[in-house]
């Protein structure tokens, strides 16, 4: 959260952050309202801390070692996200209509916004700044192994990759294969092995 500063420390911190402009806007703007009393800096605080650590892609993870390990969630994921991820706890703003989509042998799913940059936040927390970009927007569409070849993901040939358009109505949870070697781990283990990017569709599991 920025704070107040000396004319010339803003001066220096500009030339020399790797900020890009829109974030120093941001952090300009954050400073501004907080001086004039809109804002509580605190509360905004808090408010980021819950995105990042309490409402996030943590969650995610759970739901998705859930149905690595129990078949009837997986199934009951299948019927309804929406009520099986609930049934966890995560609900709320952004996740009033899920779906799960299972990548498979044959098919691994990736998840974009076309238009703007729905996001399942109960599971995902904030969207990646990448997530919300127009390169990537458009790229996922039109070139989306070459999307993933940018983030490290290289399929087989014959595996087919399946876009998901986010809207405000409806937003995808991607559930990436269980990795290898992972038979007899509990919930807690396998959600250790679940990323962020592999619920977008962007990555993979860990290997154990």
């Amino acid at each position: 959260m920025a704070h107040g500063h000396d004319h010339d420390h803003d001066h220096d911190h500009d030339e020399h952050s790797e900020l890009g402009e829109m974030d120093l806007r941001v952090r300009a703007l954050e400073t501004v309202l907080a001086q004039k009393g809109y804002i509580d800096p605190a509360a905004l605080d808090v408010l980021i801390d819950t995105y990042q650590t309490r409402i996030g892609p943590r969650n995610g993870a759970r739901v998705v070692a859930r149905a690595w390990a129990d078949p009837t969630f997986a199934e009951a994921l299948r019927r309804d996200a929406t009520a099986a991820i609930a049934s966890l706890g995560y609900t709320g703003r952004q996740g009033e209509h899920m779906v799960a989509v299972e990548c498979t042998e044959d098919t691994h799913h990736l998840v974009v916004c076309t238009l703007c940059s729905c996001y399942p936040w109960p599971v995902l927390g904030l969207p990646p700044t990448w997530y919300k970009s127009a390169p990537y927007r458009s790229r996922a569409v039109k070139d989306p192994r070459g999307v993933l070849a940018d983030f490290g993901v290289v399929l087989p040939e014959h595996t087919c990759i399946r876009v998901w358009d986010s809207t405000a109505e409806v937003r995808y949870l991607v559930i990436p294969r269980r990795p290898a070697g992972t038979e007899g781990f509990d919930e807690e283990r396998l959600a250790a092995l679940v990323t962020r990017d592999s619920m977008i569709g962007t990555g993979l599991a860990r290997s154990p």
